[in-house]
């Protein structure tokens, strides 16, 4: 079936579509994706379809090989090392954050949790991630260290997807809202200890549920 992707960015779009797939096991390890064949299931040209191979490239979801570009696939391996990678960054982002972010500056990051909130009463999983994404790149901004957003903005489309997978098999969302409220109380008031328990705290839990939610798709990767 002919699909169609027509927004701004389409190599971004593109890659959105390709990313969910890599992570929900529905393209295979080893996979060879042909510039020629996604452009026309999609109705592009074929620069966007580069331009996609490219950013999941640098996000290690796809290797780039003489013949081409290869599905490298998703595994707890790929899980772990995110998890590890984005809690050393985000305790320094926090932590800058809470030394030097000026008072009228949190309102966007209060924005971002009321968002969460009424994403929860609503029981819409898909806003409440964008919400969820928005509220922690809102620390990374607030930090002031451009090489630090910049792990932050390569790496936050590949948690996006994998939030997608997890919070629509949540019924109540409203937890991991107040988990939220708690994080942001701690950074503004500069209680970094305390910071840095919870949030280690916090991201050890979305690990965890992360690998529950993504095993039934690497089991059935693995049965074919």
């Amino acid at each position: 079936m002919r699909q169609t992707v027509r927004h701004a960015s389409l190599g971004e779009r593109l890659a959105d579509q390709l990313r969910r797939e890599i992570i929900r096991g529905e393209l295979e390890v080893g996979a060879h994706l042909v510039e020629d064949t996604l452009a026309a299931r999609y109705d592009v040209s074929r620069g966007p379809v580069r331009d996609a191979f490219k950013i999941l490239s640098a996000e290690g979801l796809l290797d780039d090989r003489r013949r081409g570009f290869f599905v490298r696939g998703f595994s707890p391996r790929d899980v772990e090392e995110l998890y590890s990678l984005r809690s050393s960054m985000e305790q320094l982002a926090m932590q800058r954050a809470a030394e030097q972010a000026e008072p009228e500056q949190w309102g966007a990051v209060e924005a971002e949790l009321a968002g969460m909130y009424a994403a929860a009463e609503h029981r819409d999983w898909h806003v409440f991630a964008e919400h969820d994404l928005a509220f922690h790149g809102a620390f990374y901004r607030l930090s002031g260290h451009s090489r630090l957003q910049a792990m932050w903005d390569q790496y936050q489309p590949t948690f996006g997807a994998m939030l997608d997978v997890t919070n629509e098999q949540d019924i109540d969302l409203r937890p991991s809202a107040d988990d939220h409220a708690a994080l942001l109380a701690l950074t503004r008031e500069g209680r970094i200890p305390e910071l840095a328990a919870r949030l280690a705290e916090h991201l050890s839990g979305s690990e965890r549920r992360m690998t529950t939610a993504l095993a039934p798709f690497w089991a059935r990767a693995t049965a074919r």
